[in-house]
């Protein structure tokens, strides 16, 4: 499902996407709108990931799996 919504951009931005548009190297102003926003929000997510990551460690419930196999198995075989 999509919403049609109307937003005010500067001239430059609209400028920005026209260009892009025209060379081809998006389908819409619309397309490469919402590849902008989805952009942002991956970003957004991976920042919040980096914080956790930073404030309380990695958690990684497969560790004493890696452990275990790595003592298990003869790589030098």
């Amino acid at each position: 499902m999509s919403t049609q919504i109307a937003v005010r951009l500067p001239d430059e931005l609209v400028a920005f996407l026209d260009r892009t548009v025209a060379a081809g190297e998006a389908p819409s102003r619309a397309a490469l709108v919402s590849s902008a926003v989805e952009r942002e929000m991956r970003r957004r997510l991976a920042e919040h990931d980096a914080t956790v990551l930073s404030k309380d460690g990695a958690m990684d419930d497969l560790d004493p799996l890696v452990a275990w196999s790595v003592g298990a198995v003869d790589l030098d075989d």
